[in-house]
C-alpha cells in the first residue's frame, strides 16, 4: 500500500472498526470549541508586547492583529473542506498523512505531542498559576504545583467523557468571551471612544517588516488553536455541514473580539501605557475603572486559560489516538475507555508530558516553540488540499473552499514567510523547535520497524487512476 493512500470516508454515523469514537459534537460545540481553543492568555498578555515591537504605533499594531486573524481565517477555510470531506479523528494529522505520507504525518504528531499541544497546555497552566498568585500569595514552587494540579483536573474531566469536556468548554467559553466584550465596551465608554493616533516612533530595531513579523509571532500565539478543532472531526455530528460553518463563524468571531479588545486597550491606556503593560486587560481596567475591576478581569483570565487548556486536552489527544491506530505510537493509546468512551490513555499520556513541561519551562519560551513548530505543519496541512483534489477528484465534497486555489496558496506562503522570519529573528528558538521535531525521526524508525497495521482502505471511493 502506498504511504499516501487515504482513509477518506463520507460523513456517516457508523464508525469503521478502527475509529471507535462516537459523534457527539454539534455546531454549537464546534463553534465554541474554536473560540475557546483560541482565547487563552494571549489577548490579555500580548497586546503590549505587540505594540512595543512596532514602535508604539497603534494602527500598525492593529494591522498585525488583523493580518493574523485573516491568516487564521484562510487556514480555517482551507481545513474546512478537508474536515467536511474526511471527518476522521486526528484531523490535520490525517490530512498530512493522506496527502504526503506517514513520515511527515508522524513528525507532525510527534511535534504536537512534544511541543505544540503539550507546551501549549503547559504555557496556559503557567499563565493560570501566575494570575492566581494575584489573589493568593504563591511561591515559585507553589505556582508550578498549581499548574500541575490544573493539568491533572483537566485530564480527569477529559477521561470522564467527551460530552462532559464539551459542556465545560461551552460554559467557560461563553463566560470569557462575554467578559472580554463587556470589558471592551466599558473601556470605550469610559475613554469616550478616543483612539490614539500613531506616533512617529520607528520600530525599535531592524526594518518595519522584520518588526511586523516578530510581532506576528505573539499575535499568532494569541490566535493559536483554530486548527485544533480538526482533531475532533471524528466526533462531529453532520460534519459535512457543521464543520466548515463552525470554522468560518468561529474564526470571524475571534477577529472581531481581538480587534475590539485592542482598540479598547489603546483608548484606555494610550500607546505608551499599553506598550509598557504586561497585562493589558488588568492595566486598562485599573486605570479606567479602578483596582477592583482589575481584580475582576484577572478572574476572567483564570477562566480563559483554564478553558483553553481544556480544549487542548479535548482535541490534541485525538491525534495521539489516531497515530496509535496507525501503529505509529504506543498501541495502548488507541484504546477507547469501555465506560467513558474516550481515548483515556491518550489523554493521560499528554497530561504527563504537559506537567513535565509546566514544571520545568517558562511561559515565553514555551509559546515561542509552539508557534514556530506549529506553522511548519499548518502550511503542509493546507498543501494537502491539493493532493486531496488530485487523489480523489470525484469524492463527495459537502463544502469547497472559497477562493480556491488562492485561499490555500496565500495561507501557505504566509506561513512559510512566518517560519523564515522566525529563523532570522529568533534563531535559537527556531533551532530548539526544529530539533524537537527532528527527534521524531528515530522514533518513527522504531515504530515502522514493528510493521504497524494500516487503517483499512476504503475501495468504494473514486481515486484518480493516473496517480
Amino acid at each position: 500500500m502506498d504511504d499516501r493512500e487515504s482513509t477518506v470516508t463520507a460523513d456517516s454515523a457508523e464508525a469503521d472498526s478502527w475509529k471507535g469514537l462516537k459523534r457527539v459534537l454539534g455546531l454549537r460545540d464546534l463553534t465554541l470549541l474554536i473560540v475557546g481553543s483560541v482565547i487563552g492568555s494571549g489577548i490579555f498578555l500580548k497586546p503590549g508586547g505587540v505594540l512595543n515591537e512596532v514602535g508604539n504605533s497603534v494602527p500598525i499594531a492593529l494591522s498585525v492583529w488583523l493580518v493574523g486573524g485573516i491568516l487564521s481565517l484562510l487556514g480555517a477555510l482551507t481545513y474546512g473542506e478537508m474536515g467536511a470531506m474526511n471527518p476522521k479523528a486526528g484531523g490535520l494529522y490525517v490530512f498530512v498523512r493522506d496527502g504526503f505520507g506517514r513520515l511527515p504525518a508522524f513528525l507532525y504528531g510527534w511535534a504536537l505531542f512534544a511541543v505544540i499541544n503539550s507546551a501549549g497546555i503547559a504555557a496556559l497552566t503557567v499563565a493560570f498559576s501566575t494570575n492566581l498568585a494575584r489573589f493568593i500569595p504563591l511561591s515559585s514552587v507553589a505556582q508550578k504545583a498549581v499548574s500541575v494540579l490544573v493539568i491533572a483536573i483537566l485530564a480527569a474531566v477529559n477521561v470522564w467523557g467527551t460530552r462532559k469536556s464539551a459542556d465545560l468548554q461551552n460554559w467557560t467559553t461563553a463566560i470569557k468571551a462575554g467578559g472580554i466584550l463587556l470589558m471592551s465596551v466599558v473601556l470605550l465608554i469610559v475613554a469616550r471612544g478616543s483612539i490614539p493616533s500613531a506616533p512617529t516612533v520607528p520600530p525599535p530595531s531592524g526594518s518595519l517588516m522584520t518588526a511586523f513579523g516578530v510581532a506576528m509571532i505573539s499575535v499568532l500565539w494569541a490566535y493559536e488553536g483554530w486548527q485544533s478543532v480538526t482533531y475532533s472531526a471524528g466526533e462531529t455530528i453532520n460534519a459535512g455541514r457543521n464543520f466548515p460553518f463552525a470554522m468560518l463563524v468561529g474564526t470571524i468571531a475571534l477577529i472581531f473580539i481581538y480587534l475590539l479588545a485592542n482598540v479598547a486597550y489603546s483608548a484606555a491606556l494610550g500607546p505608551a501605557g499599553l506598550a509598557a503593560s504586561d497585562n493589558a486587560a488588568a492595566s486598562s481596567l485599573g486605570v479606567a475603572v479602578g483596582s477592583w475591576a482589575a481584580s475582576a478581569v484577572t478572574l476572567v483570565i483564570l477562566i480563559s486559560v483554564f478553558s483553553a487548556a481544556n480544549s487542548s486536552f479535548l482535541t490534541g489527544s485525538r491525534v495521539y489516538y489516531a497515530m496509535a491506530k496507525d501503529g505509529l505510537f504506543f498501541r495502548r493509546l488507541s484504546e477507547v475507555h469501555p465506560v467513558y468512551g474516550t481515548p483515556a490513555l491518550a489523554v493521560i499520556a499528554g497530561a504527563i508530558w504537559s506537567a513535565v513541561l509546566a514544571a520545568s519551562g517558562t511561559f515565553d519560551q514555551l509559546t515561542s516553540y509552539v508557534v514556530f513548530a506549529g506553522w511548519i505543519f499548518y502550511a503542509l496541512g493546507a498543501a494537502a488540499l491539493f493532493r486531496y483534489r488530485k487523489l480523489f477528484p470525484d469524492a463527495e465534497r459537502p463544502y469547497r473552499v472559497i477562493g480556491y486555489p488562492w485561499t490555500p496558496v496565500v495561507f501557505i506562503l504566509a506561513a512559510l514567510l512566518l517560519v523564515a522570519n522566525t529563523i532570522y529573528a529568533k534563531p535559537a528558538d527556531a533551532a530548539v523547535g526544529l530539533g524537537l521535531v527532528l527527534l521524531g525521526l528515530p522514533a518513527y524508525a522504531f515504530w515502522r520497524s514493528r510493521k504497524p497495521a494500516l487503517p483499512p482502505a476504503l475501495e468504494d471511493l473514486p481515486r484518480n487512476p493516473s496517480l
